[in-house]
């Protein structure tokens, strides 16, 4: 319990809102879906991804493990597909270095791929993941947002990182 307090008060002093942020792709994403007024669901990190299906148009989404999640997604956008072997979007429970290599390896990821990672601040364990997976050279945009993390990879885009308040 301790760590989450300090890390949520680190969390604070390091973040930024909309303002504080200098790439448009990024912006966009921020002002147009993070921070949008559709509330899908109360769970923080399926509305994250709900919106996000809904901002990148999503067609085809990977969940491990979030049942909850995914009747969320049947419900309003009828048309995804679980089972196809190229993701617009996957939400994690944890992923290392090796399972990012091994996504990559697979072909399941396009340039415009976006990982969801959920509770990145959960544990020290997870935390240490997280950097370590945002200082890979194929990962070119990283969104720390406390509850969960959001990374890109995205050729054309220079290596940034942000911490965003939602």
């Amino acid at each position: 319990m301790r760590f989450r307090i300090i890390s949520y008060l680190r969390f604070l002093i390091k973040s930024t809102n909309a303002h504080g942020v200098h790439s448009p792709f990024v912006f966009n994403f921020v002002t147009q879906c993070l921070y949008s007024k559709r509330r899908y669901s109360n769970n923080r990190v399926i509305n994250i991804l709900l919106n996000s299906i809904d901002y990148f148009k999503a067609r085809s989404v990977y969940l491990e493990n979030h049942e909850m999640a995914k009747k969320e997604i049947e419900s309003r956008f009828p048309g995804i597909d679980f089972d196809a072997a190229l993701c617009d979007i996957l939400l994690i429970n944890r992923l290392d270095q090796s399972g990012f290599c091994q996504l990559l390896h697979e072909g399941i990821l396009h340039n415009d791929s976006m990982i969801l990672v959920d509770s990145i601040h959960k544990n020290t364990a997870k935390l240490d993941e997280w950097k370590t997976l945002v200082a890979l050279p194929e990962i070119t945009v990283s969104v720390d947002m406390y509850f969960c993390g959001a990374i890109f990879i995205r050729k054309e885009q220079v290596k940034q990182h942000f911490t965003i308040r939602i």
